[in-house]
């Protein structure tokens, strides 16, 4: 009887440490990098709100009743997307909410779009999901559900949806995914392999150099390749996409 006691309390032990190095691994997130941050958040046209629950970027004119919640790829904190988003939200007039997820992985509350939209979705009546590398599948699985927010689409980002995400026949989803000819996390051979998993109409653009830290500004990722264009060009190149892609929306009234 002792011996099984002493059994149990190593494997509860064993498995508080498991638990407890898995929490610290995902809280020691990729942090947003200082400079383009600051310049996100000085970004004119453009506000950035820093909250407990999210980051949120609002048009200074109040935007066009259109948003997007977005997830951040696994391990990296929300303030690294900032960047990659304020021009988008300077140049359409889109709402984007990022929703902070526990330990920093999406794959944790794949549904936390509901809340951050019902949260932060003031003036707001049509949303898109999305997110980068784990944080697009997640929202991608979330669109398939039956979410409270009714999406008009979907933006994939260094990201793809699986079979279970039940999106291949829809016809009520307007998806764009993008991805990055240097991408070793997310490569675009994968994300081409899991294509017909989106709508047929899905828009793909891969842009040539980009690598999947590029996606956001939070410096080099492990396992990922190396870029081929600036961090700079990379973000540009993603707004003009994005930009382009919205700004096709029947629903958007933006001039």
């Amino acid at each position: 009887m002792r011996r099984t006691l002493i059994a149990a309390a190593v494997v509860l032990a064993l498995l508080a440490a498991a638990v407890g190095g898995f929490a610290a691994w995902g809280l020691n997130a990729y942090r947003a990098e200082p400079a383009p941050l600051g310049e996100a958040l000085a970004l004119p046209g453009v506000r950035t709100e820093i909250a407990d629950d999210a980051v949120v970027l609002t048009p200074a004119d109040g935007g066009d009743g259109t948003g997007v919640v977005f997830y951040p790829g696994a391990r990296v904190e929300a303030e690294a997307y900032a960047a990659s988003w304020a021009p988008i939200v300077q140049d359409t007039g889109v709402t984007v909410v990022i929703p902070r997820m526990p330990l920093n992985f999406a794959v944790l509350d794949p549904d936390r779009a509901d809340e951050a939209a019902a949260a932060h979705g003031e003036g707001v009546d049509r949303w898109y999901l999305g997110g980068h590398s784990l944080g697009g599948a997640m929202a991608a699985s979330h669109a398939g559900g039956d979410p409270d927010l009714a999406p008009a689409g979907l933006v994939l980002w260094g990201s793809y949806a699986t079979e279970g995400a039940g999106l291949a026949d829809r016809d009520d989803l307007r998806v764009l995914s993008v991805s990055g000819s240097e991408d070793a996390l997310s490569d675009p051979a994968t994300i081409e392999a899991n294509g017909p998993h989106l709508p047929a109409d899905a828009e793909s653009v891969e842009i040539d150099g980009m690598n999947h830290a590029q996606f956001g500004a939070y410096g080099d990722q492990s396992g990922d390749g190396t870029a081929r264009i600036s961090d700079t060009d990379a973000r540009g190149a993603l707004a003009e996409a994005v930009t382009a892609f919205l700004a096709q929306d029947p629903g958007q009234g933006r001039d």
